[in-house]
């Protein structure tokens, strides 16, 4: 049962992936101001990225057990 449910975790954070970057949203974050002098699009990229990679490694690892 437990490997179910990290599955359906992992689709979830799939889609959840899927729509965080993703035009619409991406183009909410398209804007000429800089954040500790990076552009604020990459600053979102890089933080949504690293924050999908964090929360598939918890699944995994929390599954595993």
């Amino acid at each position: 049962m437990r490997k179910g449910l990290a599955g359906q975790r992992l689709v979830a954070v799939f889609i959840a992936g899927l729509l965080l970057l993703n035009y619409p949203l991406l183009s909410l974050f398209d804007r000429p101001l800089s954040v500790f002098g990076l552009p604020l699009l990459h600053v979102y990229l890089f933080g949504m990225w690293l924050g999908l990679v964090v929360v598939v490694a918890w699944i995994v690892e929390r599954g595993a057990r």
